[in-house]
């Protein structure tokens, strides 16, 4: 492994978690599965309910603030996960803070307006601004901004998601954790499953990986949010983008970034068969739980693949916990009666 300390030291970042977090066995998984299961607990992040956005922010908001930000403004989903954090994070920096939320899946009952994150975002403090279906969230934050910064105000715009190279370098930093992680522990992980919505949680272990002369191919996801050509197109070019911050010299092969599209279902937040099962395998065998929008649809495909044989027998895999515990509470109405 190359040199590592010095990777992240020329890139503004403000710290919001306390890393190393803990990588857990799954005994009861594990067992009923055959395949040898770890998880990586990034929900357990701490600020702001937690999650994996906070790795993308420390860097985000260390570009905020080094550019001397007042404002910062962010466009999500109407339950984004990474809209709850940023306000959090905004709150915690002293920042005023605008949530640009559009219509993203046809779920429209009272929970998913006005629970989990949304209701987060505005105890956080965040200005909401709650579009309607068909409405076009970037050009309004781009409108948004714009008046702003005609009233003296400093914007700092954070992309969709956190994913962008300077977000990426979250997951980067991440991926040297965990190799730090499996040498402590005697480990070494066959596979690192998550999944896959705006790229950058992936980009940035692909591109942390190849920087550290690992393999980034080890790195599955499971799509959740676009169709898998253009989920993998778009990891593949912030992975890129990415890793040239880092190791200028280097070129990402075409071949880095492994996306599979079989749990995508109907859409975005649409609820899948699969994902009910395997909240409740996470939950009833391990007393844990994962979001159904992005971790409980990774976990599905981690499940078929252990269970069809597409995973040998013992092989070693770690499942990246990414939070989003909020969501949850947004979709009761999918629930129940189950």
């Amino acid at each position: 492994m190359p040199r590592s300390a010095s990777l992240f030291t020329a890139f503004a970042r403000e710290r919001l978690l306390d890393a190393p977090t803990p990588i857990q066995h799954l005994a009861r998984l594990s067992n009923s599965l055959g395949v040898d299961i770890h998880v990586k607990r990034d929900d357990l992040t701490g600020l702001g309910g937690g999650g994996n956005k906070l790795r993308k922010l420390e860097f985000l908001l260390g570009e905020a603030l080094a550019q001397g930000a007042d404002t910062v403004l962010t466009v999500g989903a109407l339950q984004s996960n990474h809209a709850r954090l940023t306000a959090a994070v905004a709150a915690r920096a002293g920042l005023q803070c605008e949530l640009v939320l559009t219509r993203s899946t046809a779920r429209d009952d009272e929970d998913y307006r006005h629970n989990g994150n949304v209701l987060l975002d505005r105890l956080f403090g965040a200005r909401v601004h709650a579009l309607p279906a068909g409405a076009d969230g970037a050009a309004f934050a781009a409108a948004r901004r714009a008046e702003l910064e005609r009233r003296g105000r400093r914007v700092y715009l954070a992309p969709l998601g956190g994913s962008s190279p300077a977000g990426c370098l979250g997951y980067a930093a991440a991926a040297l954790e965990i190799a730090r992680q499996e040498r402590a522990a005697g480990l070494s992980f066959e596979r690192i499953v998550l999944p896959n919505g705006s790229g950058g949680t992936q980009a940035g272990l692909v591109a942390g990986h190849a920087a550290l002369g690992l393999d980034p191919g080890r790195v599955r996801a499971y799509t959740v949010l676009a169709p898998v050509e253009t989920a993998r197109e778009t990891t593949h070019r912030l992975a890129a983008a990415t890793l040239a911050l880092l190791r200028p010299a280097l070129a990402l092969a075409e071949d880095a970034v492994h996306i599979d599209g079989s749990q995508l279902g109907s859409g975005y937040g649409v609820p899948t068969e699969a994902m009910h099962a395997a909240l409740s395998d996470m939950a009833t065998q391990e007393a844990l739980l994962v979001d159904p929008v992005y971790g409980g649809k990774a976990l599905a495909g981690l499940l078929a693949d252990a269970r069809e044989g597409r995973l040998a027998p013992g092989a070693r895999v770690l499942f990246l916990m990414t939070g989003g515990l909020p969501g949850l509470f947004a979709y009761r109405g999918a629930f129940e009666g189950r």
